[in-house]
C-alpha cells in the first residue's frame, strides 16, 4: 500500500525543507479481491468450499491458492476496497440493529425470562440463478409430494395398503391425528408452508437433511435478516440483482384468503403459543409485516362451528389461521385436554370447512427421519416422477434386517429419534456416534436393541462451509440452508427466493450435526441472484382514502385488552406499595416526626397486611416491632407467599411480555429493568452486611419509585391514546381509587387526622405532602385535608379527580355498548360533588361515619367495575354474544 508522505499546500510546498506531513489516506488501495484472497482461510477436508466454489482439500506444496468463486468476486468488487475495510463497523451496526429491533431467540435452557439476541452474521450466502433453479424445482416437487401423501394417508390410504409406507411409522406416530381422517381441507391444500433443510455435499450437489411440515419457523427471522443485511451492502445488493421476498409472503397470505369462504374479505390471524416460545419475536415481526392480528388461543372461540376473535368491542369472525402452535395443543376438546394454547372446537370448525388452518393439523408425521428412505418410491407412485433432490442415506431400525446389518458400524452414523417424545414414544437429542466413547456407544446400542423402531440411522452429512467474517479473516463454517415453499391457494407452491441459512458457531461443527439454533448456531441472510428483472412486489399497503380513515381503529384483542388493563393496575399497585413500604419503614425506624405513635403503627399494620407487604402470621408492630420490620424488609424481594413489591414488579413484567407487539422498545426496556434492578439492589444490601441496612433498603425503594415514575410517564405521554390505552388508564384509576379510598377510610377510622404523625401519613399515602404545604402551610385541619384529598379536581391523586377520570375514560372506552356502560357506571361515586361540610362533620361520638361509609363504597365500586369489565370485555360472558363482523 503506497502512502503519500508529503502534503502539498501553501504552507508546505512540494520540495520544501520543512518537516514532511504524513497523510492518513492512501493514494491507491489494493483491489478488494487482494484483501479477500489474503484473509481467506482454507476449508476443512471433506467439505465443499463456498468461497472458492470447489471441494476443499489439502493443497500440494507450491500450488497457488484457488481463485475466489465468481459470485463472491462480484460481491466483494461491488463493495470495493473501502467496503472491505469497513466490515468491522458494519458488523457492529448489524449487532446494534438487532438490539434496537429487539430481535431475540429464547433458548429453553436459559429460562423464559432470559431472551438471547438473535445471532446474525454479516456476510450473506450467495446462490446463482442456475443453481437456484434446481433447488426451486426440487423443493416444489417435495412440497407437492408431501401434500399428496397427506391427502392419501388421511383419505384412501393406498400408500399404506400397498406397503409403500410402513403403517407403524405413520399410524404409530404421535402426530398422526385420527380425528382428522377423512377431513378434506379447502382446495385439498394441507401444507400452506413447508420448510426443507438442505446441505451442499462435498461434490457440490444439494441434499435434503430434513423437513418441517407442522408449523415451520423461520419466516420472520428470514425477513429480519434481509432487512438488516441488505442495508449493510446496498451496492452489492443492487448490482447482484438479488431477488426480493415480498411476492412470496403475499402469495402465502393471499393463498389462505383464496381458500377461505370469505375470499378477499377473509380475516386471517397468526396463532402464537405466547411470549415464552423461543421464536416469539419472529411471530410478532411476521404478523406486523403481513398486516394480520397476532393472537393466542385464549383470544379465539368457536361458536356454531365458526371461529371468532374476542375483541374489546365484541367478537369478529376469523376465516384463516396461520399457526405456530404444535398439533397436539391446538384443540383441548379432541387432542391434549391440558392444553392452554389451543382453541376448543377448532378441529370441528376445520372439518365443517368454516376456517382454513395453515398448516392443516396432522402433518407432523411427515417430519420423521425414518420415512426418508421410502420417499423415492412414494414419489414414483403418487407423482410418476423421480425425486429431484436426494435425501441423505437413512436407515430405519424398525426393519430387522437394517439393524442387524448396521449395528456393528454405529460409529459411521448419526442416531436420530424416529418419533418425538410423547406418552407412547421416546424422543432424544440426535447423537453423532463418532464423538461418543465406547461405553456410550455400547449403552446406546443396547437402547436401540430394546426398541429398534424408535431409532433411525443417518449417514453423517458434511455440509459445505461458508465464509464468516471474524476480525479481519474469512473463517469457514459449516452451513445448512432452510428453504420455504408457500401455497398460492390455486394448487401450486411457490419457493421463496432466499432462505434461512444456519452456520456453526465455531470452526468445528461436529458438535451439532443439525446446526440447531438452540445449541448456539448463528443465522445468515441468503441472497438468490436472478438474471432477469428483480420482482418489484411490495407488501406496503395502498394509500388510504379519507373515507378509509374516517372509521379507522386498531383492533384490540381480548387478551391484549386484559393485559393492558392489568399493566395499568400492576404499575399503579407497584407505585402504591413502594410508597406504603417506604412510609412504613420510616415510621418503624422513628425517622418520621421523631417516632411514630401506636395508632399510626396500627394503621400501617392494617394496610401492610391488606396489600401483601407482610404475611398473615407475622406479629404486629405492637407485639414485636423488630420482627414486623424484618418480615416486611425480607418480603420486599419475595415473589412467593406474599404479594409484595417484587411480586407485583414480576407481574408487571409478565403483562409487558405479553404485549411486546404494542409497547415501544424504550417502554419495554424500562419495565424489564425495574424488576431486575430492584432484585439486584435489594440482594446486594442483604449481602453487604451494611451497618445501616434500613437506610440502604429505603434507597432501593426510592430508586425503584423513580424508575416506575419513568414507566408512568411512558404510559401517559408516549402511548397512542386508543381504546387499549383507555383500558390501561381505567385499570390504573381503579387501582388508585381502591387504594386511596381504603387508606383514607382506615385512617379516619383510627383517628389519624387528630395526630401530627397521622396527618402526615395520610398526605404521604396520597403523595400530596408538598401540594398541601404549598396551599395550606402548617394547618393541621380536617376540612382542607378533605378538600385536597377528596374534592380537588386539580390534584391527580384526589378521589374526585380519579373517579371523574375513571368514569370518563370508561364511558368512552365502552361507547359501542352505551346502555351497558351507563348501567355499570351509574353506581360509581362522585367524590368531587360531595359537600365538604358533610364530609368534615362528626357524629356525636366524634367519629366520621358518613365519610367512612362513602369511602368504603368508593373502594367497593372500583372493584365492582373491575369485575364488570372483565366479564364483558375479556371473557365475553353475557346474555347475548355481540358479533361486530360476520
Amino acid at each position: 500500500m503506497s502512502v503519500s508522505l508529503l502534503s502539498s499546500s501553501p504552507l508546505n510546498p512540494a520540495g520544501s525543507s520543512a518537516q514532511p506531513q504524513q497523510s492518513l489516506l492512501p493514494d491507491e488501495l489494493p483491489d478488494a479481491l487482494a484483501f479477500v484472497q489474503a484473509a481467506a482461510q482454507r476449508s476443512d477436508d471433506g467439505h465443499f468450499d463456498e468461497l472458492h466454489a470447489q471441494p476443499a482439500g489439502t493443497p500440494e506444496a507450491g500450488t497457488p491458492r484457488p481463485e475466489i468463486a465468481p459470485l463472491w468476486q462480484r460481491f466483494f468488487r461491488a463493495n470495493g476496497s473501502a467496503g472491505w475495510l469497513d466490515l468491522a463497523n458494519r458488523a457492529a451496526r448489524v449487532q446494534r440493529r438487532v438490539r434496537e429491533d429487539g430481535a431475540t431467540y429464547n433458548v429453553y435452557d436459559d429460562g423464559p425470562s432470559v431472551p438471547r439476541a438473535w445471532p446474525l452474521e454479516l456476510l450473506p450466502m450467495l446462490i446463482g440463478p442456475e443453481e437456484w433453479a434446481g433447488i426451486e424445482a426440487g423443493v416444489q416437487q417435495r412440497t407437492k409430494l408431501m401434500n399428496a401423501a397427506m391427502s392419501d394417508v388421511y383419505g384412501e390410504r393406498l400408500l399404506l395398503e400397498e406397503g409403500l409406507l410402513p403403517p407403524s411409522l405413520v399410524l404409530g406416530h404421535p402426530q398422526y391425528l385420527r380425528p382428522l381422517h377423512g377431513c378434506v381441507p379447502p382446495g385439498g391444500v394441507h401444507l400452506h408452508v413447508a420448510a426443507f433443510d438442505l446441505a451442499r455435499g462435498p461434490d457440490g450437489g444439494w441434499w435434503v437433511l430434513g423437513q418441517r411440515t407442522q408449523a415451520p419457523s423461520g419466516l420472520g427471522y428470514l425477513l429480519e435478516n434481509r432487512l438488516i443485511i441488505s442495508q449493510q451492502f446496498p451496492e452489492a445488493f443492487g448490482e447482484l440483482k438479488v431477488q426480493r421476498l415480498a411476492a412470496s409472503f403475499q402469495a402465502l397470505l393471499h393463498g389462505v384468503m383464496r381458500l377461505s369462504k370469505a375470499g378477499e374479505r377473509a380475516r386471517v390471524v397468526l396463532l402464537t403459543p405466547g411470549p415464552h416460545n423461543e421464536t416469539y419475536f419472529e411471530q410478532v415481526f411476521l404478523a406486523r409485516y403481513l398486516g394480520i392480528t397476532l393472537v393466542e388461543g385464549g383470544d379465539l372461540t368457536v361458536r356454531a362451528n365458526r371461529l371468532y376473535l374476542k375483541t374489546l368491542h365484541g367478537m369478529e369472525r376469523v376465516h384463516g389461521v396461520l399457526r405456530r402452535v404444535d398439533d397436539e395443543f391446538l384443540d383441548p376438546l379432541e387432542l391434549r385436554s391440558d392444553s392452554a394454547l389451543g382453541v376448543p372446537g377448532l378441529l370441528q370448525a376445520l372439518r365443517a370447512g368454516e376456517v382454513v388452518v395453515a398448516n392443516t393439523p396432522g402433518s407432523g408425521w411427515l417430519e420423521s427421519p425414518g420415512l426418508a428412505a421410502f420417499w423415492p418410491a412414494v414419489c414414483e407412485r403418487l407423482l410418476g416422477e423421480d425425486l429431484l433432490l436426494p435425501t441423505t442415506t437413512t436407515w430405519w431400525c424398525g426393519e430387522a434386517s437394517v439393524w442387524q446389518r448396521h449395528q456393528a458400524r454405529l460409529e459411521e452414523f448419526v442416531v436420530a429419534p424416529t418419533f418425538p417424545s410423547s406418552d407412547t414414544t421416546t424422543g432424544f437429542t440426535p447423537v453423532l456416534m463418532a464423538t461418543q466413547a465406547p461405553s456410550a456407544r455400547a449403552a446406546l446400542a443396547g437402547r436401540i436393541e430394546a426398541d429398534p423402531p424408535a431409532h433411525t440411522l443417518l449417514s453423517r452429512a458434511r455440509p459445505s462451509q461458508l465464509p464468516v467474517w471474524r476480525e479481519g479473516a474469512l473463517e469457514p463454517r459449516t452451513a445448512v440452508l432452510r428453504v420455504f415453499a408457500v401455497s398460492d391457494g390455486a394448487g401450486g407452491w411457490r419457493v421463496m427466493p432466499g432462505g434461512l441459512t444456519r452456520v456453526a458457531h465455531r470452526r468445528d461443527g461436529i458438535h451439532d450435526p443439525w446446526l440447531s439454533m438452540q445449541r448456539g448456531s448463528a443465522s445468515v441472510d441468503t441472497w438468490v441472484l436472478t438474471d432477469g428483472a428483480v420482482d418489484a412486489t411490495t407488501l406496503l399497503p395502498p394509500p388510504l382514502s379519507v373515507d378509509d380513515l374516517a372509521g379507522w381503529h386498531r383492533t384490540v384483542t381480548s387478551r391484549s385488552a386484559e393485559n393492558l388493563f392489568w399493566l395499568g393496575r400492576y404499575t399503579e399497585r407497584a407505585e402504591n406499595l413502594l410508597r406504603l413500604a417506604r412510609l412504613t419503614l420510616e415510621a418503624l425506624s422513628g425517622s418520621m416526626l421523631h417516632g411514630a405513635s401506636p395508632t399510626v403503627l396500627q394503621v400501617l399494620d392494617v394496610l401492610a397486611r391488606r396489600h401483601g407487604l407482610v404475611s398473615a402470621g407475622v406479629p404486629s408492630p405492637a407485639q414485636s416491632l423488630r420482627v414486623f420490620e424484618r418480615s416486611l424488609v425480607h418480603s420486599l424481594g419475595e415473589t412467593r407467599g406474599v404479594t409484595s413489591v417484587a411480586f407485583n414488579l414480576q407481574a408487571l413484567q409478565g403483562c409487558a411480555q405479553a404485549l411486546r407487539e404494542r409497547l415501544s422498545q424504550e417502554h419495554w426496556k424500562l419495565i424489564n429493568e425495574v424488576g431486575e434492578n430492584f432484585q439486584q439492589h435489594l440482594a446486594s444490601v442483604f449481602e453487604s452486611g451494611s451497618a445501616e441496612p434500613l437506610s440502604d433498603v429505603l434507597g432501593v425503594l426510592n430508586r425503584a419509585a423513580t424508575h416506575l415514575a419513568a414507566i408512568t410517564g411512558a404510559q401517559t405521554d408516549r402511548m397512542t391514546r386508543d381504546d387499549g390505552w383507555r383500558l390501561l388508564s381505567v385499570g390504573r384509576q381503579i387501582e388508585r381509587l381502591d387504594f386511596l379510598s381504603h387508606a383514607l377510610a382506615t385512617g379516619f377510622e383510627h383517628g389519624l387526622p387528630e395526630r401530627d404523625d397521622g396527618f402526615a401519613l395520610l398526605l404521604g399515602l396520597f403523595d400530596s405532602t408538598i401540594t398541601y404545604r404549598a396551599q395550606f402551610q402548617a394547618r393541621r385541619e380536617v376540612p382542607p385535608l378533605l378538600h385536597l384529598l377528596v374534592r380537588d379536581l386539580d390534584n391527580p391523586r384526589s378521589l374526585g379527580w380519579v373517579a371523574q377520570t375513571l368514569r370518563g375514560r370508561f364511558l368512552k372506552l365502552a361507547r359501542h355498548e352505551a346502555g351497558w356502560a351507563a348501567e355499570v357506571a351509574a353506581p360509581l361515586p362522585t367524590p368531587e360533588a360531595w359537600p365538604l361540610a358533610k364530609l368534615a362533620a362528626r357524629d356525636e361520638d366524634g367519629s366520621h361515619t358518613a365519610l367512612i361509609t362513602a369511602l368504603r363504597d368508593c373502594s367497593e365500586q372500583a372493584l365492582a367495575l373491575s369485575d364488570a369489565v372483565g366479564r364483558k370485555m375479556f371473557l365475553h360472558v353475557g346474555a347475548v354474544d355481540h358479533l361486530v363482523w360476520q
